[in-house]
């Protein structure tokens, strides 16, 4: 079944964060991850939005824990940790209605 994984965070530092994209996706293909929605200036219906928010769904949560506890993804993590803040990331799993 299905998973999601929810993004937001704000980008503190451009010039490192550009480096954490390329390599995330190359992990994420790795996992059969795909990126459904990503946006850097979304419209703000409640709240505040963050100046990145994704949604990324992955084929298991065997999928995401892979992902997020590949040494190759735990190497990578510090760009997004030293170029981001506020961060939020929630797994959901797929919504199936009876």
């Amino acid at each position: 079944m299905a998973v999601y994984i929810v993004n937001a965070y704000d980008i503190n530092d451009f010039e490192t964060f550009k480096n954490y994209p390329p390599q995330v996706g190359v992990l994420l293909k790795k996992y059969g991850a795909k990126v459904l929605s990503m946006e850097t200036n979304p419209k703000t219906l409640e709240g505040k939005a963050k100046t990145m928010n994704a949604i990324i769904e992955f084929p298991s949560e065997e999928a995401v824990n892979n992902f997020y506890n590949d040494p190759e993804y735990q190497k990578i993590i510090s760009l997004r940790h030293s170029s981001t803040s506020d961060t939020t990331m929630i797994l959901l799993k797929q919504y199936v209605q009876n």
